[in-house]
C-alpha cells in the first residue's frame, strides 16, 4: 500500500548510516585490537590505517544520523514516531533542536557524538596510546550503536531505532489508511518542564562529561593491557582533569536548571538521576588525587586504576538505573525504559566493557608497582588518600541509597524509602562536607613524604586565624538557626560552615603563600577554593532558606496533597488580581497575565514592592495549564537576583485561565433553618435568617427590608467556612447580594425569605475571580554557590592546560634524546 504524503527517504538514509556506524565501529574495534597486539611494525601501521578510516567513517555516520533526526524534527515529519513523540508545531527552533536529544535514542547518539569528537583528538595526539585506547573507545561506540539499531535478533528486539514509522508502532485502524497523515494535525511535543533554555545547553555539556570519563578509563585499561603500568598516567591525567571539569559543570548546570525551572524550591533534591551523575564525578576526583599521589611519590597506583575503572562503570550503571525503568516512580527525570530488553542489553554492555578491565587488573595486580613502606601521617599523600577514600565511600553511600528500588526487585524485599528523602542523605553527607572541607584546607600545606610541624604551622597559621575570625563572625551574626532537624544537625551545619570557610581561606592563601601568586601553577588551589565556596554557598543558602509566602490573606484554595512542591499549605499565599497583599517585607500584587500565542503557557506579572520603598521589581513565573488535556499545573519559577540573596517564587495553584466566562446558572433550593444541602465537594447548613431594622429610608423606602442568611459550608477536607448572602427589598425592587466561598468555588444567593424558610440559589463555578497562589523563598548568598562552580571548573582547566604543557615539554625532551642517540 502506498501511503499518501510519507517522506521515507530521510529515514532510509538514517537507517543506512546507523548500520554503517555499527559496522564501522566493529571494524575499528577489531583493527585497533590487531594494531595493539601485532608484533610486526608494518602490520601495526596497516591495521591502524584501517582502524582510522573505520573510525572516521563512524564519526561521519553519527553526525549524519543526528543531522537527519534534526531535519525530520524541524520539518515536523510526523510519519516518524520520534518526531511525533517529541515535537509539535508550537515549539520554537531552540526547543526543536533540544528534541533531538530528548528521547532515549537521541541522547545515546549525543553521547556517541562526543565519543567521536574526543576520539579524533586521541587519534591526533595519542601516539603510542592511540591503538589500545581507541580499541576501548570503538568497542563502546559499537555498543552505543546497537542501542539505536532497532532490529530483531531471534525474535528479540535489539535497540530502539529513531527512524521507525508511526504507523508501524501504533496499533490503531487509522494507520491502515493510506491517507492517515491527513488526520495527524500535531505531535505530542516536548515535555512542558523541558521547554526551557537549559534543555538546549545542559544535556550536551552533561553528555560531554559522561563521554569524557571513558578516556581516563581507556588509558588505565591500555596500561594494564600493554603492561605499561606507569607510562599511561602521564597521558591520562589531562584527560581526567578535563573530564572532572566538564562532568562537574554538567552536574551543577543540572542544579542551576532545577533552581530556575523546577518547583521543589531549590537546586538539589537527591533525585536518583542527580545522584547517578554525581557519584561518578566523586569517584573521578578521588582517582585524580591518587594519580597525583603516584606521580609525586610512586604510591597509590592500584587505587588509581580502580577509581578510573569504577568511574566509567558507574557511568554505565547510572545509565542502567535511569534508562531501564528500575527506579519506578522514585525519580522525576528517569526514562520509563523498554522492559527487560533494554535492561539485558545494558547489562551485556556493562559486562563486555568492565569484565575485561577488572580481569586485567586482578591478573596484573602483583606486577603493578607499589611502595610497601607506610606513609607518614604528616605527609601530603597520606591525607590526600584519606580524602579520596572519603569521596569514594560517600559516593557508594549515595549510589547504595539510590539503588534501593533495584535491590527490592532483585531480592524481593520491600525496603521503604525514608519519608524525608533529603534529610536521609543530608544527615550523612554533612559529615562528608566537614571532613573534606578540613582536608582541603590543610593538605596542600603539607609536603609529600613528610612535613615538620614547624614548617606546617608557619605556613598555615595565618589562614587558620583569619578563618576562625571569619567563621565566628558568620555564626555569631549570620542567624544560621536551622532547627527543623534538631539541635544535633544544626551543630553539624555550624561545624561544616567553619570547615568550608577554612578550606576557602586556606586555599586562597596557598595561591600566594605556596605558589607566590602564580595562577598558572595554582590550578589545584583554585579548584579547591571554588569547591570550598560551593560548600559555603550550599550550607548557608540551604540552612538560611526562608519562606516568605505565609498565608496572610485568609484565602485557602485546594493545593492537593501535601508534597514537595506545595509543602505546608500555610506557606502558600493566594493573591487576588489587583489586590495588594503582605508577603514578608514586601507588598505583592498580582497585576496581570498573558498567554503564549501557540501553547497553553501562561505568564503572570507579580509586582513586589518593599515596605520601606527601597525595592521595586516584577517577577514573571509561568505555568502550563491543562497541557495536552492533562488537568494539572506545570509551573516554572522566577527569581530576583541580588548579590547577597535571591527572591524565588513559583505558582502552586491558580484558577483555570482558560475558563473565559461563567456559563453556569444558579440552582435554587427551598430550605429552612437547620436544613442541609449537598454540593460536589461537601455540604452546607442554613444556621439562621436575620433581618435588619432601622434601614435608611432614602435607600430602601418606607417598606424596605434587608435579610441575611448565615450558611455554614463544610468541605470534604474538613475545612468549614461561613457565607452570608443577603436579600434587599428597596423601593419595591428585590436585589439579592451574593456571597462567595472562594476556595470551594461557591456562590450563594438569597432569593426569597418567609419566616425561617428561604429559597437559596447555589452556583459552583471556576469564574469567581482571578487569583494565583504563590510559594516564595529568600535564598541568601546562593551566588556564592554558582561562583564556586565557575572557579572550580576554571581550576580544573588551568591544571589540565598545565599538565598538557608539561607533557609537551617531556615529549620534546624525549624526542631530543632519541635524536642524539640516533646521531651517535
Amino acid at each position: 500500500m502506498d501511503y499518501i504524503g510519507e517522506r521515507l527517504l530521510p529515514g532510509q538514509f538514517g537507517q543506512f548510516f546507523i548500520i554503517l556506524s555499527l559496522i564501522a565501529s566493529l571494524i575499528a574495534t577489531f583493527a585497533y585490537f590487531k594494531a595493539t597486539t601485532s608484533k610486526i611494525p608494518g602490520d601495526k601501521e596497516s591495521w591502524k590505517r584501517l582502524a582510522r578510516i573505520s573510525f572516521i567513517t563512524e564519526v561521519f555516520s553519527v553526525i549524519a544520523i543526528i543531522g537527519i533526526i534534526t531535519f525530520i524534527n524541524f520539518n515536523h515529519f510526523y510519519e516518524y514516531l520520534y518526531a511525533y513523540k517529541h515535537t509539535n508545531l508550537s515549539l520554537e527552533s531552540k526547543y526543536l533542536l533540544a528534541c533531538t536529544w530528548e528521547g532515549q535514542e537521541g541522547s545515546f547518539l549525543l553521547w556517541s557524538f562526543w565519543h567521536c569528537i574526543l576520539g579524533l583528538i586521541v587519534i591526533k595526539t595519542g601516539k603510542q596510546w592511540e591503538a589500545p585506547v581507541m580499541t576501548m573507545v570503538s568497542l563502546t561506540q559499537f555498543f552505543l550503536a546497537t542501542l539505536v539499531i532497532g532490529i530483531y535478533f531471534f525474535d528479540t528486539k535489539v535497540g530502539s531505532n529513531p527512524f521507525v514509522l508511526l504507523r508501524n508502532e501504533t496499533p490503531a485502524p487509522l494507520f491502515s489508511r493510506p491517507d492517515y497523515l491527513s488526520f495527524i494535525k500535531d505531535g505530542d511535543g516536548l515535555n512542558p518542564l523541558l521547554q526551557n533554555y537549559w534543555m538546549t545547553i545542559h544535556p550536551p555539556v552533561l553528555f560531554l562529561g559522561f563521554a569524557s570519563t571513558l578516556f581516563p578509563f581507556a588509558f588505565a585499561f591500555a596500561g594494564l593491557w600493554t603492561k605499561k603500568y606507569t607510562e599511561w598516567t602521564k597521558a591520562a591525567l589531562p584527560w581526567a582533569l578535563f573530564s572532572a571539569a566538564v562532568l562537574g559543570l554538567g552536574v551543577m548546570m543540572g542544579g542551576m536548571w532545577a533552581y530556575e525551572s523546577l518547583t521543589f524550591g531549590g537546586y538539589w533534591a537527591w533525585d536518583p538521576v542527580e545522584n547517578a551523575s554525581m557519584v561518578p564525578w566523586l569517584t573521578l576526583v578521588a582517582g585524580i588525587h591518587t594519580l597525583l599521589i603516584f606521580k609525586n611519590t610512586g604510591r597509590a597506583l592500584k587505587p588509581t586504576f580502580l577509581f578510573f575503572i569504577f568511574c566509567f562503570g558507574l557511568i554505565l550503571y547510572s545509565t542502567f538505573l535511569t534508562r531501564t525503568g528500575v527506579l519506578g516512580d522514585t525519580s522525576v527525570h528517569a526514562f520509563t525504559g523498554e522492559g527487560n530488553t533494554l535492561l539485558y542489553h545494558l547489562l551485556i554492555f556493562m559486562s563486555a566493557v568492565l569484565i575485561p578491565a577488572f580481569t586485567l587488573f586482578f591478573f596484573n595486580s602483583r606486577a603493578i608497582p607499589s611502595v610497601h613502606q607506610e606513609e607518614s601521617s604528616s605527609s601530603r599523600e597520606f591525607w590526600m588518600f584519606i580524602g579520596s577514600l572519603v569521596l569514594f565511600l560517600a559516593g557508594l553511600v549515595i549510589i547504595g541509597k539510590t539503588s534501593v528500588p533495584l535491590f527490592n526487585k532483585i531480592f524481593g524485599t520491600n525496603i521503604a524509602l525514608p519519608e524525608d528523602v533529603e534529610f536521609a542523605y543530608n544527615r550523612i553527607q554533612i559529615f562528608v562536607a566537614i571532613v573534606i572541607g578540613a582536608l582541603t584546607a590543610i593538605t596542600q600545606y603539607l609536603k609529600y613524604k613528610q612535613t615538620s610541624g614547624s614548617f606546617f604551622w608557619k605556613k598555615i597559621l595565618l589562614p587558620t586565624i583569619i578563618s576562625l575570625i571569619l567563621s565566628t563572625a558568620v555564626l555569631a551574626f549570620g542567624n544560621i538557626n536551622y532547627t527543623k532537624q534538631g539541635l544535633g544537625f544544626l551543630i553539624a551545619i555550624w561545624v561544616a560552615i567553619v570547615s568550608s570557610i577554612y578550606a576557602a581561606i586556606a586555599n586562597f592563601g596557598y595561591i600566594w603563600i605556596g605558589m607566590k601568586g602564580k595562577l598558572k601553577l595554582s590550578g589545584g588551589s583554585i579548584t579547591h577554593f571554588g569547591f570550598a565556596l560551593m560548600l559555603v554557598g550550599i550550607l548557608i543558602s540551604s540552612a538560611k532558606k526562608e519562606v516568605i509566602s505565609h498565608n496572610t490573606s485568609g484565602i485557602f484554595v485546594p493545593l492537593g496533597e501535601h508534597n514537595k512542591i506545595t509543602g505546608d499549605p500555610g506557606e502558600n499565599l493566594t493573591l487576588v488580581k489587583g489586590m495588594p497583599m503582605d508577603m514578608g517585607n514586601y507588598t505583592v500584587t498580582y497585576e496581570s497575565d498573558s498567554v503564549h500565542p501557540k501553547k497553553p503557557l501562561w505568564y503572570y506579572r507579580i509586582h513586589f514592592k518593599s515596605k520601606d520603598g527601597k525595592d521595586d521589581f516584577i517577577l514573571r513565573p509561568n505555568a502550563f495549564v491543562n497541557y495536552k488535556g492533562n488537568e494539572s499545573l506545570m509551573a516554572s519559577p522566577d527569581s530576583r537576583h541580588y548579590w547577597d540573596h535571591d527572591v524565588y517564587t513559583y505558582i502552586t495553584s491558580l484558577r483555570n485561565p482558560q475558563v473565559l466566562k461563567d456559563t453556569i446558572s444558579f440552582k435554587d433550593s427551598d430550605i429552612k433553618v437547620g436544613d442541609t444541602i449537598f454540593y460536589s465537594a461537601g455540604y452546607m447548613i442554613l444556621e439562621q435568617i436575620t433581618s435588619r431594622d432601622s434601614l435608611p429610608e432614602e435607600l430602601f423606602g418606607k417598606d424596605g427590608a434587608l435579610y441575611e442568611a448565615r450558611v455554614k459550608v463544610h468541605s470534604k477536607n474538613n475545612t468549614s467556612y461561613t457565607a452570608i448572602p443577603k436579600l434587599a427589598i428597596a423601593k419595591g425592587g428585590v436585589l439579592p447580594v451574593t456571597d462567595t466561598v472562594i476556595s470551594e468555588n461557591l456562590v450563594l444567593k438569597l432569593n426569597k425569605v418567609e419566616g425561617n424558610k428561604a429559597e437559596l440559589g447555589i452556583k459552583e463555578t471556576d469564574s469567581i475571580l482571578d487569583y494565583v497562589t504563590l510559594k516564595a523563598y529568600i535564598f541568601p548568598f546562593i551566588r556564592i554557590l554558582w561562583l564556586g562552580v565557575i572557579i572550580m571548573v576554571a581550576g580544573f582547566i588551568i591544571s589540565m592546560v598545565r599538565r598538557n604543557e608539561l607533557n609537551k615539554i617531556s615529549r620534546q625532551a624525549e624526542d631530543l634524546d632519541f635524536s642524539k642517540q640516533q646521531n651517535g
